[in-house]
C-alpha cells in the first residue's frame, strides 16, 4: 500500500509493473542496482516484465525522485532508493561492491575549495574508487 501512495504523490500512475519494480528496491539486499539486475530479480520471480519497460520505468523513477541514479566504474548506471540524505560512495574495483559514506569534514572541504575557485557548489557526487581490505572480496587477486 505504501508504494501506491508512494508513486501517487509524485504523480505516477500505480500500474503492475510499476509496483513490482518499485517493491524490488525496497525489499532488495543489494541497495545499488543496474536495470539488469532489477530485471533478473523479476525473471526469478517469474514476473512478465521486460528490459524495456524496465529502463523506462527506472528512467521514470529518476525523474520523479523516486530513485537517484549514479555512474561508477562500470559505466553503468546504477539505480538506489532515493531517501533525501546526501552521502557518497567507495567503490571496490575488485569485486564491485559499494559502501556509502558521510563526513562533515570532506562536505566543508569541498565547499571551502569550491568558494575558494570562486564557485558555489549546487549539487556533488562523491565517488571513491578502491582495492578492499575486507575479508572476502570475491574478485581479488590471490
Amino acid at each position: 500500500m505504501a508504494n501506491i501512495d508512494e508513486l501517487k504523490s509524485t504523480g505516477l500512475k500505480a500500474t503492475l509493473p510499476r509496483l513490482k519494480i518499485l517493491d524490488v528496491f525496497h525489499r532488495g539486499t543489494q541497495r545499488h542496482m543496474t536495470a539488469e539486475d532489477v530485471f533478473r530479480v523479476l525473471l526469478e520471480e517469474r514476473s512478465d516484465i521486460g528490459l524495456a519497460t524496465v529502463y523506462r520505468v527506472l528512467t521514470q523513477f529518476e525523474q520523479a525522485g523516486i530513485l537517484s541514479r549514479s555512474h561508477f566504474e562500470s559505466g553503468k548506471a546504477v539505480y538506489e532508493l532515493n531517501e533525501g540524505t546526501h552521502h557518497d560512495h567507495l567503490v571496490c574495483l575488485d569485486c564491485g561492491r559499494v559502501e556509502e559514506f558521510y563526513d562533515a569534514e570532506i562536505e566543508k572541504r569541498q565547499h571551502d575549495v569550491a568558494k575558494l575557485k570562486g564557485f558555489e557548489i549546487a549539487d556533488h557526487a562523491l565517488s571513491l574508487y578502491a582495492h578492499c581490505t575486507k575479508n572476502p572480496c570475491p574478485n581479488r587477486a590471490k
